[in-house]
């Protein structure tokens, strides 16, 4: 009985053996898997230690603020250059400069970037020269909810790039090494994308947009009359040009209808 018993012994004994080397080959066959459950975990566990750590998460808001104003001046380049002068002083910078002149008016529109902080005080300085605005509006858009999410996503895709270089540090094979490296490529691409992201949407934080369009109204209505004289005559003018050139366009088909309207006409003389 004792030699039956230690018999079986020995068998368990060999089986655990084999067992457990089936496990650890399976477990290297199967690397890049477990470190990226092992990274999942953590990125788990960090999101939830960020959940109870409230206090740390930065409570600034992130607004992007962007206006728009019309109003009319007396001097088209005075009111520029007074512009212009504001946001140099401010570490600002202009976007766009356009002008446009008509018949009745002048009028330029400038589009200014400016630091988020100075936006209000810029706007009161261009408000003084002005004696009353046709529109004004200031739209404030809060992102702050984004601005968090593409930041904690960022961190997350950094963190799994580091288990990513671990993998890669413990790879055996060509296979696992290309196919580590693969991986590694489509995150880092995702990674850059996702700064790319980021940095725009702290630019529009950082920089506040304002649109500025300012007119000046000719002297007189005489200057005006004249001028809509000056332009009917114009327009009657290319008028005449667009008639004749549609009347070249079509000449072939006059031909045709002077050849139906004699041979009609010389019929019915015959008839006749």
């Amino acid at each position: 009985m004792k030699k039956i018993i230690l018999f079986l012994s020995i068998i368990l004994l060999i089986v655990s053996c084999g067992n457990s080397n089936e496990k650890m080959n399976f477990g290297d066959a199967k690397m890049v898997e477990s470190m990226q459950f092992d990274a999942a975990t953590s990125r788990k566990s960090k999101t939830t230690n960020q959940q109870l750590k409230k206090p740390q998460v930065n409570s600034q808001r992130k607004l992007i603020k962007t206006g728009n104003i019309t109003f009319e001046t007396k001097d088209i380049d005075v009111t520029r250059r007074i512009i212009i002068d504001l946001v140099n002083q401010n570490n600002g910078y202009v976007a766009s400069d356009n002008q446009y002149k008509s018949d009745d008016r002048v009028s330029v529109t400038i589009s200014i970037r400016i630091p988020a902080d100075k936006f209000d005080s810029i706007l009161d300085e261009i408000a003084k020269g002005v004696e009353k605005f046709d529109s004004k509006n200031i739209r404030i858009s809060d992102v702050t909810e984004q601005f968090l999410d593409i930041e904690a996503r960022l961190k997350t895709k950094k963190t799994l790039e580091l288990k990513y270089l671990e993998i890669l540090k413990r790879a055996r094979t060509v296979r696992e090494i290309l196919d580590v490296e693969r991986e590694l490529g489509k995150l880092r691409s995702d990674i850059e994308s996702t700064e790319g992201r980021l940095k725009y949407l702290q630019n529009q934080v950082s920089f506040s947009t304002l649109n500025i369009t300012f007119y000046k109204q000719n002297s007189t209505s005489e200057a005006s009359f004249i001028g809509k004289v000056s332009k009917a005559f114009k327009t009657g003018f290319e008028n005449i040009k667009d008639f004749f050139l549609y009347m070249i366009n079509i000449w072939p088909f006059i031909i045709i209808l002077f050849l139906v309207f004699f041979y009609l006409r010389k019929r019915r003389l015959r008839t006749k």
